[in-house]
């Protein structure tokens, strides 16, 4: 909406029609400033800067057109209406032309076409404003970016060192949960990524990511992904207490930071908080596949789950799944990098052969580096990030 403390300037030399406007638009609210004339209304524009001007078109001296002339000269965006008591469809077309908002007809029988037209012209300024702030907010963050990914480029062993040091500890063993991970980028840099950490004495956060695309772009994001979980844990701890620490908040947070960033990149994520107190897993899925893994008992199945993209759209909503973990069990994460080495020529039926290939592998990292044969791996065309955490395997 307009701001409701706007300040308009009516510039016509009818004394009665202009005391007239000024009294209805300041029972809307509005301030009004007064000119009977075109030289003294570009003076008390020049010294109070309105934020809209209403001028009449036919005036002594200086007229409306030669009015929004010298304004344009000025160089200040400012809405302009023009009243006219002429109706002359040239002069209609020149103002619109030479910029003005709006081109009214005297006598005005309804000032709320008036008021409806000022409302209308401020809004339509306030957007403008807005989106060249927006654009000069956004040409300045698309710059960092291009001096942040030359140096990348520059020197991708420092980026590789960079994003090395980013990932957790594995294996990482945390009050009989285990964690391991492995990433095979299919370039120097990866823009697969996960991570784990204790969110606090009860409970563990951990996530995996793989980013749209390929290479030192799509590795950059993920510096942007552990900047913003590890910013979002630290506010959250700040206020000293720690609230549900949700997934799906931590997956709506981070929608919403890519978005705004505006890089041209989504995420597919699987994110989840174990409660050590309850033994329950709270998970969240934003468009990843495959899903994950559960093994227990020799058998492995399909944990459920959907969700859309991270990064991707505004209106994305994010819903959390809760199971009890068993005693005994792994929980397998992937990117989809692996479903280039599952057998079958179709994605359902390798889709099918992902959990018997995880039961096969006994639930564990070590496992699925065999019977995947990850140690021997070629060139391949898609990064590839595994993350397992398990419990009492045998």
């Amino acid at each position: 909406m307009h701001k409701t403390s706007a300040t308009l300037l009516i510039i016509d030399d009818d004394d009665v029609v202009r005391a007239s406007l000024a009294a209805y638009l300041e029972d809307s609210g509005f301030k009004v400033l007064q000119a009977n004339n075109g030289l003294q209304g570009l003076e008390v524009f020049q010294q109070e800067g309105p934020d809209l001007m209403i001028c009449d078109l036919r005036m002594p001296q200086v007229d409306g057109l030669e009015l929004i002339r010298r304004i344009n000269v000025l160089g200040v965006d400012v809405p302009v209406i023009v009243i006219s008591g002429a109706g002359v469809m040239n002069d209609a077309v020149e103002a619109l032309r030479l910029g003005a908002a709006d081109y009214l007809i005297k006598p005005l029988e309804d000032l709320a076409v008036l008021e409806h037209s000022v409302r209308r012209a401020l809004d339509r300024s306030r957007l403008r404003v807005e989106n060249q702030r927006y654009r000069e907010k956004l040409e300045a963050a698309n710059r960092e970016l291009q001096a942040s990914l030359h140096l990348l480029q520059e020197d991708q062993n420092a980026g590789r060192q960079v994003q090395m040091n980013m990932l957790p500890v594995t294996p990482w063993q945390v009050d009989g949960l285990n964690f391991a991970h492995q990433i095979i980028p299919s370039l120097y840099l990866s823009g697969d990524f996960v991570d784990y950490f204790r969110i606090d004495e009860r409970r563990i956060g951990f996530y995996l990511a793989d980013v749209s695309g390929h290479g030192a772009s799509s590795a950059f994001v993920t510096v942007l992904l552990k900047f913003m979980t590890t910013r979002l844990l630290y506010e959250w701890r700040r206020g000293g207490t720690l609230p549900e620490f949700k997934p799906s908040d931590v997956l709506g947070h981070i929608n919403r930071g890519l978005i705004n960033c505006k890089l041209g990149k989504h995420v597919t994520m699987l994110g989840g908080v174990i409660d050590e107190e309850s033994g329950m897993l709270t998970y969240s899925i934003g468009g990843h596949l495959p899903l994950p893994v559960l093994f227990e008992n020799g058998q492995a199945r399909y944990l459920e789950g959907r969700g859309l993209p991270v990064g991707l759209f505004e209106e994305a909503e994010y819903g959390d799944l809760e199971m009890q973990l068993p005693e005994s069990f792994s929980l397998t994460l992937l990117s989809d990098g692996i479903l280039d080495l599952l057998p079958g020529d179709t994605l359902k039926e390798k889709e099918l052969a992902l959990p018997q290939l995880v039961s096969q592998a006994g639930g564990t990292l070590g496992g699925l580096r065999q019977v995947l044969g990850l140690a021997n791996l070629g060139e391949m065309p898609d990064d590839i990030a595994l993350l397992v955490l398990s419990r009492n395997l045998a």
